[in-house]
């Protein structure tokens, strides 16, 4: 009898020993649970501070951001792009909050073979030399044609020379004859 008296101690202690580890085991479960909760929410207010809604209304004006990707919006494109396919993924569309006086006819943008476009310099307008450490840089302020905004930028001499040296030898031209020759 005393035998089976012990046995019941044993399974007693058995069962309060496993009844810990579950229960040691379910608190640790919950702890990951709850820090894993407080991650998510962490990351999800950090993703709500850059999100912003995105609503457009039929007559807005959008800024397109051209590239092959995922479609999501069917737009009216003017007459003129009727050869560019008019469904864009949303991620592609900004509100144009362009000042109408800035527009641009298409007609009058051009595009190389690689599909870039490249702002004609119509002429320079005047030059300064910087002295640097070692050497001196020859700056070129060059009108172009399309800017808007800033119609004039400094420019490299060398980059002129290499890119527009029609423009370049004309202003070149220009300038050793205002001077008399010498430069």
């Amino acid at each position: 009898m005393q035998n089976a008296h012990m046995l019941g101690r044993s399974r007693k202690k058995k069962n309060s020993g496993s009844t810990d580890i579950v229960l040691q085991t379910t608190e640790k479960i919950d702890k990951i649970r709850e820090r894993l909760k407080m991650a998510q929410d962490r990351q999800k207010s950090y993703a709500d501070k850059r999100r912003r809604p995105i609503e457009f209304e039929v007559g807005d004006k959008v800024m397109l951001k051209v590239s092959p990707w995922k479609v999501a919006y069917k737009l009216l494109l003017p007459e003129e792009l009727n050869n560019i396919h008019d469904t864009f993924h949303v991620s592609q569309l900004r509100k144009c909050l362009a000042d109408e006086t800035t527009y641009v006819p298409l007609s009058e943008i051009v595009v190389n073979e690689k599909l870039k476009h490249f702002e004609e310099p119509i002429k320079v307008v005047d030059y300064q030399v910087k002295q640097l450490r070692n050497k001196s840089v020859t700056l070129l302020k060059v009108q172009w044609k399309y800017q808007k905004g800033s119609e004039f930028t400094w420019e490299p001499e060398e980059w002129l020379m290499v890119y527009c040296p029609s423009v370049y030898q004309e202003w070149f031209v220009r300038t050793r004859t205002a001077q008399g020759g010498e430069m």
